[in-house]
């Protein structure tokens, strides 16, 4: 009968293969067909990602909005410091560290700008999460032109299949500042909720399954899920009309983008856009956003968005659980700095200083050998230093 019985060193590897099998079969269940294949196709993001999504077009403006352009190299300095004995160029740095464009305006004037690794002014870059500063605009947009009454209105409001789920009590403003307690982890387990929303082909389905982990306005923790809400709720209040139709009526046409560009979605047809992740566009265009929110929200003379929109998207604000420096899904820089950011994966920068009136962008492959905190110390360093 013994022999019939696993042996002390088989159990271990019968328990383990067990629960891989398990695991599994409970990914393939709560993940359709196509999200598996995509997440084992693909695996990992990158930041031409949009090739492999289906998108939604936007189209270059019929009147396009140029920046003047210097060619005075002293107004930005060329060799970069770091702490007290270490210098390098800024060519080199950004050469060295996988960036793909780099720009920097002053006062509406283009003072660098630099391309790598065959990447050109109009070449497109996904934004990955700069996107989500993209939507907070659309949602004052939306504000301002009716479709949202204010960020105090109910999730519930827009999508009624959250209400058995708590939702209720949820707000817009608790997703703008990621507060709403969702139950949604941030990583890139490919059995967690992350995953599986960048790479569904039904992303309202997953959306209206979404419970709450805790209370509404207890704490901030950042969750793409709070985002990728935000997106289905404007959706449905602008009823027919997509979000894509939508940005090109309110930005991308008044702003005068240069370039064509593109949101991705998670289905052909009558798909939803990629809200949290997934807008590509060419430098010198999001640097456009930038100059919108420089402005308070005025475009030469008309006036996109409310300057009231714009004033508490970046201002610091702790109620309700809030992060000091995370606003409406803009980074604040500091508490002494009137500087903040639209960050995405890989270390994608639209970096805004009002005081300076500067604009920075940086898109990359990756961040290199720097982390985030090393490059926010650059962009601050030339933030001192552009004259």
């Amino acid at each position: 009968m013994s022999g019939f019985l696993p042996g002390k060193k088989k159990l271990p590897f019968i328990i383990f293969f067990t629960t891989v099998v398990v695991l599994l079969a409970i990914w393939l269940w709560s993940a359709s067909p196509d999200t598996v294949f995509r997440m084992i196709r693909y695996n990992t993001s990158g930041i031409d990602d949009y090739k492999i999504f289906p998108n939604r077009q936007l189209l270059a403006s019929q009147t396009p909005f140029h920046f003047d352009e210097s060619s005075d190299d002293s107004r930005v300095p060329q060799i970069i410091t770091f702490g007290e004995d270490y210098e390098i160029s800024l060519d080199e740095l950004l050469k060295s560290n996988d960036t793909l464009a780099f720009l920097i305006i002053k006062e509406d004037t283009i003072l660098f700008e630099k391309y790598y690794e065959g990447y050109t002014q109009s070449s497109l870059s996904f934004s990955f999460s700069m996107a989500k500063s993209v939507l907070s605009i659309l949602i004052g947009c939306a504000i301002d032109d009716g479709y949202i009454q204010s960020v105090d209105q109910p999730v519930t409001d827009f999508v009624p299949e959250l209400a058995k789920n708590g939702y209720e009590r949820v707000t817009i403003k608790h997703l703008l500042q990621m507060t709403s307690g969702m139950d949604y982890t941030e990583n890139d387990n490919p059995f967690d909720i992350h995953p599986r929303f960048y790479y569904t082909s039904n992303l309202e389905k997953e959306l209206v399954k979404l419970r709450l982990r805790e209370e509404p306005g207890q704490q901030f923790i950042y969750k793409s899920g709070e985002n990728a809400l935000l997106g289905l709720i404007l959706q449905r209040a602008l009823g027919t009309k997509t979000i894509t139709e939508y940005m090109q009526e309110r930005l991308w046409e008044p702003l005068g983008m240069e370039f064509d560009g593109m949101w991705s979605i998670d289905h052909e047809g009558d798909g939803l856009e990629k809200t949290w992740c997934c807008v590509s566009a060419a430098a010198r265009d999001f640097a456009k956003l930038g100059r919108l929110y420089l402005n308070y929200g005025n475009w030469d003379g008309e006036q996109i968005l409310s300057r009231n929109w714009i004033e508490q998207s970046t201002k610091i604000d702790t109620t309700e659980g809030s992060a000091w420096n995370y606003q409406y899904q803009w980074w604040l820089v500091s508490r002494e700095s009137s500087a903040y950011m639209a960050i995405g994966h890989l270390e994608q920068y639209l970096y805004i200083n009002p005081e300076k009136q500067l604009i920075i962008v940086r898109l990359g492959k990756s961040g290199g050998n720097l982390v985030r905190e090393e490059w926010i110390d650059i962009l601050t360093f030339l933030t001192k230093q552009v004259r």
